[in-house]
């Protein structure tokens, strides 16, 4: 099977891997962008629910281990634990690729509104 990993570019590049039965996309930039919310998230200030929750299902008789990672440190041992990766079995990847097409098309732009016709 040949094996492109030159990745599609943008925000998110995306790499493509072809195994003998299904068509597998590499996200790594997805899953770090993922784990970096998921840590913004129980981290925020104004909005600690999802922390309490975390605490309360954690073990708390356990102590936590002296000097904690840093942040950009958690993300990454966060990342590397998570999968990036998705299957695509069967004709899955085909209509992944013609969805793709149709909706990467030039698309009309709307007109602007006349001032005051809202």
């Amino acid at each position: 099977m040949s094996d492109d990993r030159t990745p599609i570019t943008g925000p998110i590049p995306v790499s493509i891997e072809i195994t003998p039965t299904a068509v597998v996309l590499d996200m790594a930039a997805l899953r770090a962008l993922i784990v970096a919310d998921v840590v913004e998230a129980l981290l925020d200030p104004a909005d600690t629910g999802l922390w309490d929750r975390l605490h309360e299902l954690a073990d708390t008789e356990r102590t936590p281990q002296e000097g904690r990672l840093p942040y950009e440190q958690l993300l990454a041992d966060l990342a590397e634990r998570s999968s990036s990766k998705v299957p695509l079995y069967g004709h899955r990847s085909r209509e992944l690729a013609e969805r793709l097409l149709r909706v990467s098309g030039p698309r009309p732009v709307p007109s602007q509104r006349e001032a005051g016709a809202a």
